[in-house]
């Protein structure tokens, strides 16, 4: 039976991260009536226990209800709750692509912030029904009629459709339902047509195999029916079709308009690549889904087992979390000092985290993870241009013409105390200011020009204690341009560690090595000899610290008797440190390697 098209609506929830995305979403889900006293519980849709334990939305995540709106019609109301910070934007790209319409909240307190732009021009380049949201109402320091005039002046909105409401309390959330029902338009397709369907997500079940999600955009899909994947060109046999209310609910079919899964049996995680058209495999549709765009990693970084004989374990997590989690690029690599690993590219160093602790928790994996670079652009001598993420592919610098280093469009937006502050930051970080506009008397949008290498480097952490906390950051890339880059190299006893080598800035090269071997000397623990730490590049050594010799007192023994006796054990001890400083080897313990990611400039 097919779902009347006109009674079905599709929609996001998008803001800036804490302006209430999951708790609106769980009052709609009360209203919806999917859940009850017994079962409902705070930020329903977020399922992770990491995302419970530091209150954001890492993953997208749906769920369908019925409502009942005052014009006599029972609607299909399909809700996408989407993450919040600028490393999960492709999540949300991913989640817009599923809907006609959104709900874009704005916090009563704080007003417009930086990701409530980037997600704006978002959803306006999918040409999305935006309705705006105003929410924590009930706060003291509410502002409703300041925010009313930001979403005129500054995001362009109609204040007229705007909705106060406070999520917390439920107070006025009724009537968001009633603004979807009557203003994001019903999905358009041809349930006669053939099956033309998005993966917009999937996941990875012990039992069921891969759960694809799915928007079917034209015709139908039902139990039995042989499908076609249009990018790995593998076919299956559907063994279950159906809506999500927050548990799977399994239906006869899903037709055009409806956002759901389906089930095949499919083992391999490669055939159901996020953004692949699924078809019948009889009845072909003539072309795929258009504007579903891939993800491109900002941020690489080497990730290890501690213990090598867990890296085929390693291997089948990263590609179960690859299915769940389609911004993932990784690619095998091997270090002298950690052994087999993976290159990883990461959207950002929160994305980073968030991947090393996914990996630890769901898969019981112990890992660690190398210094995170970006990716840098060299010309040679001889005209070849190749990128460079790994710092150990560094070339040698007398075969580079041209070096180029990425850059990013930072759009920061601060109360006015804070602008001097933040200034003096973006110029330690070679920043160049593009524009400032006042979006209201005390509120500052600044847009800068920012290398990516020196934004992966604390910018965030210094940003917000710059600002006590009330700047936010959204940031694009905007290419390469031509910089002064060297390959700093860190050496344990003479020996370069591959893992904690960084490419750098000529000028912040002295400063970053500098730090980076003060904090391994406290690391680093001591043994029966003298132990040196450099950084260098290439052969010029920048800074050294020593790390001392435990020294065993070997004249212990010695009672009285001649001097000649002492001075022979110590000649022999003598011998024997410098012997073993020739062939003895340096255990670097993994906070080491972690130490350089914290390390401030």
């Amino acid at each position: 039976m097919f779902q009347d098209e006109k009674l079905i609506r599709n929609f996001s929830i998008i803001a800036h991260i804490d302006h209430g995305k999951s708790t609106l979403a769980d009052r709609l889900l009360e209203l919806g009536m999917v859940t009850n006293d017994r079962t409902k519980k705070d930020q329903i849709l977020d399922t992770m226990d990491i995302e419970r334990e530091r209150g954001i939305t890492i993953k997208a995540n749906n769920a369908s209800f019925d409502f009942n709106s005052k014009d006599g019609n029972k609607y299909l109301f399909n809700l996408i709750d989407t993450p919040g910070h600028v490393d999960f934007t492709y999540e949300v790209s991913r989640s817009l692509m599923a809907c006609e319409g959104v709900l874009l909240i704005v916090d009563a307190t704080q007003g417009v912030e930086a990701q409530t732009l980037a997600n704006l021009y978002l959803a306006m380049e999918a040409n999305l029904k935006i309705i705006p949201v105003i929410n924590k109402i009930d706060l003291p320091s509410a502002d409703i009629d300041k925010c009313l005039d930001l979403i005129e002046d500054t995001l362009g909105l109609d204040r007229i459709e705007a909705i106060p409401i406070s999520a917390k309390t439920g107070h006025n959330v009724l009537e968001v339902l009633e603004s979807i029902a009557r203003l994001i338009p019903p999905p358009t397709g041809d349930n006669l047509a053939p099956l033309k369907a998005l993966i917009y997500d999937s996941y990875f079940d012990t039992y069921m195999g891969v759960v694809v999600k799915v928007r079917v955009f034209d015709g139908s899909v039902k139990r039995g029916d042989r499908i076609l994947f249009m990018g790995s060109g593998k076919d299956y046999i559907v063994t279950e079709v159906g809506i999500n209310r927050l548990q799977l609910s399994p239906q006869d079919e899903i037709s055009a308009g409806q956002v759901g899964y389906l089930i095949a049996g499919i083992k391999k995680l490669a055939d159901a690549r996020t953004g692949d058209t699924i078809t019948l495999f009889d009845k072909p549709t003539q072309g795929a889904v258009q504007g579903y765009k891939e993800a491109k990693p900002m941020v690489f970084s080497g990730l290890f087992p501690i213990n090598g004989e867990q890296f085929d374990e390693l291997t089948e997590a990263i590609e179960k979390l690859k299915l769940n989690d389609a911004a993932l690029v990784y690619e095998k690599e091997n270090s002298l000092a950690l052994g087999f690993g993976f290159r990883v590219g990461y959207l950002g160093l929160l994305h980073m985290e968030i991947v090393q602790e996914r990996l630890e928790r769901e898969f019981n994996l112990d890992l660690i993870t190398t210094a995170p670079s970006a990716k840098y652009r060299i010309t040679s001598t001889s005209g070849d241009v190749f990128e460079v993420d790994n710092p150990s592919k560094f070339p040698d610098p007398q075969t580079i013409s041209i070096m180029e280093e990425p850059f990013v469009k930072a759009t920061i937006i601060t109360p006015n105390e804070y602008v001097g502050n933040i200034m003096s930051l973006v110029i330690e970080k070679r920043g160049v200011q593009l524009d400032s506009i006042y979006l209201d008397k005390d509120k500052v949008q600044m847009i800068y020009e920012i290398p990516l290498a020196e934004l992966i480097f604390e910018f965030y952490d210094k940003l917000k204690s710059f600002s006590k906390g009330y700047a936010s950051l959204d940031y694009e890339p905007i290419g390469y341009k031509q910089s002064q880059l060297v390959k700093l190299d860190i050496n344990v006893n003479h020996e370069p560690v591959d893992a904690l080598s960084t490419i750098v800035h000529r000028t912040r090269a002295e400063q970053r090595g500098r730090a980076i071997i003060e904090k391994l000397k406290g690391l680093i623990p001591k043994q029966q000899f003298v132990i040196a730490i450099q950084a260098a590049v290439g052969s010029k050594v920048l800074g050294r610290e020593n790390i001392s010799a435990v020294r065993k007192n070997v004249t212990a023994k010695c009672y009285g008797g001649d001097i000649t006796r002492k001075k022979k054990l110590l000649e022999k001890q003598k011998e024997g440190k410098k012997r073993m400083k020739q062939f003895g080897s340096v255990e670097i313990p993994q906070e080491a390697f972690l130490a350089v990611l914290k390390t401030s400039d």
